[in-house]
């Protein structure tokens, strides 16, 4: 595990945003665990986010030339990300993102910020059904650039509508790598053996975690 996986657990278990009990999931199985990148809503927890994600991504030797934050959720995230690898790793890297409807005024356009060139990162917390991905990936190749990879928070490593996950199907369809910071596989392996000692989640807690993977998990 590097350092950066094991700051994303601690930030999320502080924060909320990875929770254990149990859900609902929009596919209806009821999970575990629940992840909601939207509980990192203040300036410390988004500078610590944005760092776990500049590190996987340099971690990951993807080449690319900027970012992109898809709407609504990826706007913030591809911004942490940015001032990450400027503060952290001496890099300015230009960043967009796309509004939900098109805007017939000003500068019109769906497109904010710098325009898409070149190989782009797309920046986004999961990868559900994949839709929003997709889109994001048409938009960049309109445009005449380059998706480089999906940088995600969280790879739940879980079947979608066939043995693949839905990261696998990207993979496979649209020819585009995906980056996590961490994977479900990964955070098991954190809260079995906590690299300070602490215990994370209780024993009931991780064994309906593995129950779980075990029942839905990607091939």
């Amino acid at each position: 595990m590097h350092n950066y996986q094991l700051e994303f657990i601690d930030l999320a278990l502080e924060r909320e945003a990875l929770r254990f009990g149990r859900f609902t999931l929009k596919s209806g199985r009821e999970s575990p665990y629940f992840f909601n990148a939207g509980l990192f809503s203040d300036g410390a927890a988004a500078a610590a986010l944005g760092r776990c994600y500049a590190a996987a991504l340099v971690a990951s030797g993807v080449e690319y030339d900027m970012l992109f934050g898809p709407a609504y959720k990826g706007i913030p995230l591809a911004t942490a990300t940015v001032i990450a690898l400027a503060q952290r790793y001496g890099r300015s890297v230009p960043y967009a993102f796309n509004r939900k409807e098109a805007k017939d005024h000003g500068e019109g356009g769906t497109i904010v910020g710098s325009p898409l060139k070149g190989r782009v990162v797309i920046v986004d917390d999961v990868i559900s059904d994949g839709a929003a991905k997709r889109e994001a990936i048409d938009l960049i190749r309109i445009a005449g650039a380059i998706p480089a990879a999906i940088l995600l928070a969280l790879d739940r490593q879980e079947r979608g509508h066939g043995e693949r996950s839905a990261v696998q199907e990207i993979q496979a369809t649209l020819g585009v790598n995906c980056v996590s910071i961490l994977t479900l596989g990964q955070l098991l392996e954190a809260l079995e053996n906590p690299a300070d000692g602490r215990a994370r989640v209780s024993a009931q807690q991780l064994t309906a975690l593995k129950a779980y993977r075990a029942q839905f998990g990607a091939s």
